[in-house]
């Protein structure tokens, strides 16, 4: 009888503990140091987390874990993620606390191009709960349906969605020191939601965050199945440290915000342009799509504004930037997300697919660039 999960999972644990920290002399797990264990079909992985100054001595230690994990019994695969967060330093001056000028979006060294990719698109929103990634998976999903190759990062690290949406549950392999993304829908996509158990809680500090997107960006090989037209990058809320991360690593070609037509949702979709154009250079607005626009209703078909009209159109002609499209309150797009089953990729005829595929055209992007 092959073992099961709780049993492989004690296991791995237990061979774990048999690896000492080089710092604590305690297993790796006594330590702390395990975070995020996954055990799902053979494959194990967790995140092996440890401070920046620490990270060349712990290498060693990601390698051995590795190599013991595979001799647990029912064990097919192992993977464990080394990441170590830059230091944070605050400054402190009477009573104010001034910022790091290493954080300034403006002062930051120029970024790179991700080899393989010809343009990477950032879809943020600055507050949660409007639909950003529902958004990204199927504006993604629509891209390749207009014939671009296309890809999914996932950066919201500690809430990330692109597994349950794109009904993604296997683990990427880890080959020659790269990551292999995921292949789903006609997308290649990549998420911390793959490495680690969906019930875990990320609770990480900002660096550590940070340090994970670095090592997901910089580790992943975008280009394993061909060079991508475009890159679908899909931002947690706000306008913090993962942000800034990204823009600091990539070269971002573009951003599209999205927004529901409330003013509260308008507020923070607001500041999010505002951290775009701060950054130097500016990260261009490519236009803004209104979110939950409107609810038709189901006997007449009039359209309901539960959150408002026409805020976010009216908020890109005060930006000067293009209003890409309206997208309804839909059964069948929550259904589709919540399912993992795209909806743009599932059923493309349907009116809201359609919508998706209007706005991937009117962003022009051409295939093959």
């Amino acid at each position: 009888m092959s073992p099961d999960t709780h049993d492989i999972r004690q296991a791995a644990l237990r061979t774990l503990d048999s690896i000492p920290d080089p710092k604590s002399g305690q297993g790796l797990s006594a330590a702390g140091l395990v975070k995020g264990l996954s055990v799902e079909d053979g494959r194990v992985g967790f995140v092996l987390e440890v401070a920046a100054a620490d990270a060349a001595a712990y290498a060693p230690v990601r390698d051995a874990a590795e190599r013991a994990l595979l001799d647990v019994p029912g064990v097919t695969r192992a993977q464990v993620v080394l990441t170590a967060p830059a230091p944070t330093v605050v400054q402190r001056r009477s009573a104010q606390v001034s910022s790091d000028p290493r954080a300034d979006p403006a002062a930051m060294p120029p970024a790179e191009h991700l080899p393989g990719v010809a343009r990477v698109i950032a879809v943020a929103s600055g507050k949660g709960g409007v639909g950003k990634s529902t958004v990204a998976v199927n504006l993604a999903c629509a891209f390749a349906r207009l014939g671009l190759r296309t890809g999914l990062l996932d950066a919201d690290i500690y809430g990330p969605s692109a597994p349950r949406m794109t009904g993604a549950s296997q683990k990427p392999a880890f080959i020659d020191g790269k990551l292999e993304p995921i292949v789903v829908w006609g997308l290649v996509v990549m998420s911390i939601g793959f490495l680690v158990d969906e019930r875990q809680a990320m609770i990480w500090r900002g660096p550590m965050a940070s340090s994970a997107l670095r090592q997901m960006i910089g580790d992943v090989r975008w280009d394993a199945r061909g060079p991508l037209d475009v890159l679908v990058v899909d931002l947690p809320p706000g306008t913090g440290d993962v942000h800034l991360t990204l823009v600091q690593k990539l070269s971002v070609d573009g951003a599209i915000i999205v927004s529901t037509p409330s003013e509260v949702a308008l507020v923070d979709a607001r500041r999010a342009v505002t951290m775009f154009g701060k950054i130097n250079p500016p990260v261009p607005i490519l236009g803004v799509i209104e979110n939950m626009a409107y609810f038709p209703d189901p006997a007449t078909g009039a359209r309901l504004p539960i959150f408002g009209h026409g805020g976010a159109r009216t908020e890109a002609e005060r930006l000067a930037v293009p209003f890409l499209g309206e997208i309804p309150i839909d059964i069948a797009l929550r259904a589709g997300t919540d399912e993992g089953r795209p909806l743009v990729a599932s059923e493309p005829e349907s009116a809201v697919s359609q919508v998706f595929l209007e706005i991937g055209r009117r962003l022009g992007f051409p295939a093959g660039s």
